[in-house]
């Protein structure tokens, strides 16, 4: 059974329409809430780019609203790993390996140690992030980028 780690940047296409939103909606879909894992930091990644997309004009307060109504329900059906002392030091080795930005390193160490707290193998890291699929493979995570979708 695979787990996957859904990063802030893949998981706001399961509530905007974008390129790989189809794909990720049907990879995702059918797992149980324990196959879905999130950062603690996603929720608010996530309704910030919502709200950011309202601000400029891309979606409207209705559909606003909607959408981070969604977000908050389905949050709630994913495993969120919490930010925690372990997850930050985790996070501050992976930057002294990889060119990645603090939030990025957050969300690569939460999957990290998710995995390591688990036991669990068969994690694979769900980004449309360059930065950090590159970093995620050199850490030995298998890695998906809903925006390719073969």
């Amino acid at each position: 059974m695979s787990f996957y780690f859904i990063e802030s940047s893949a998981l706001v296409k399961l509530f905007v329409a974008e390129r790989g939103s189809e794909h990720l909606i049907s990879l995702i879909e059918p797992l149980t809430s324990a196959q879905k894992l999130v950062s603690a930091l996603a929720l608010m990644e996530v309704y910030a780019a919502v709200r950011r997309r309202e601000r400029a004009g891309g979606m409207d307060a209705e559909s606003a609203a909607i959408v981070l109504e969604q977000l908050v329900a389905e949050f709630a059906q994913m495993t969120e790993q919490p930010l925690s002392s372990t997850v930050t030091d985790k996070a501050m080795q992976l930057l002294d390996r990889h060119e990645l930005r603090p939030v990025e390193s957050i969300q690569l160490a939460s999957c990290v140690t998710a995995r390591a707290l688990s036991g669990v193998t068969d994690f694979i890291f769900v980004t449309t992030n360059a930065a950090l699929l590159k970093a995620a493979r050199a850490e030995g995570l298998q890695t998906l980028n809903p925006e390719d979708e073969k």
